[in-house]
């Protein structure tokens, strides 16, 4: 079955939308599933499934066995544990860090890195504009926190400048991969520190910017009783952005 369909999106550009493989339990590679059923995955990881839907949220990032990823703020490892899973052996992870986020923070990642079950993901600390794996990589991350990026504080960064480091991080054909919790359409980022949440469409505008294109968007973790006019939180509408560098 074919993983994409083109579908013009509102700008007037050709978007990719992931389907089948998505949204079809059935199609969700078997190397995720593997990946969602390891049973080193701790029960506050498991606990959060429902709201998270990891099978199809990894599905749609088109991380495979073998790839090489940076995964922006790992946080306690959620993600992370599910990426190291599905890359594998001869796959390797990055959790990045920014030097000047708090230890707490940080160090939460220790938990996964201290395991032998997770030996392919090693945690490197970089200013988010100077991204710069150690190899070219398949896949960029980040989850739930592209918004944190913009705001005051610890974790304010220059977001376009950071697009810039993935875009070029990345190997030709690689996708960089956002989610993060919605606010309402035209709010652009008005409201990224009162309610930490942010309009996609201030997402896509700086990411391609950057050079990228936008390959594909799910609503997948819409929450459709969610107002957007409250502080975001587990189970808050998030969007999920796949956009992929030329070549």
């Amino acid at each position: 079955m074919n993983r994409r369909v083109l579908l013009a999106a509102g700008t007037g550009v050709l978007a990719m939308i992931a389907c089948g493989a998505v949204f079809g339990a059935g199609n969700i590679p078997r190397y995720v599933t593997a990946a969602v059923a390891d049973t080193g995955r701790p029960k506050a990881n498991t606990d959060l499934d429902a709201m998270r839907h990891p099978a199809e949220m990894m599905a749609f990032a088109m991380v495979k066995p073998g790839d090489k990823v940076v995964e922006i703020w790992p946080g306690g490892g959620y993600v992370t544990r599910l990426l190291s899973k599905i890359v594998g052996p001869s796959g390797k992870v990055y959790a990045l860090n920014a030097p000047g986020w708090p230890d707490r923070l940080k160090g939460a990642v220790k938990a996964v890195t201290g395991n032998p079950a997770y030996s392919n993901v090693t945690v490197v600390e970089q200013p988010l504009e100077q991204i710069r794996p150690p190899e070219p990589v398949d896949v960029v991350w980040t989850s739930e926190n592209y918004h944190d990026f913009q705001n005051n504080g610890p974790f304010k960064a220059d977001t376009m400048a950071m697009d810039k480091a993935i875009y070029a991080a990345l190997k030709p054909g690689g996708y960089f991969v956002i989610t993060d919790y919605v606010s309402a359409p035209g709010t652009g980022k008005t409201v990224t520190q009162s309610l930490h949440r942010i309009d996609p469409d201030a997402i896509k505008q700086e990411v391609t910017a950057a050079g990228f294109m936008l390959d594909a968007q799910s609503d997948l973790l819409k929450n459709a009783t969610d107002t957007m006019t409250e502080r975001s939180h587990q189970g808050s509408s998030q969007i999920m952005l796949r956009f992929r560098k030329p070549g």
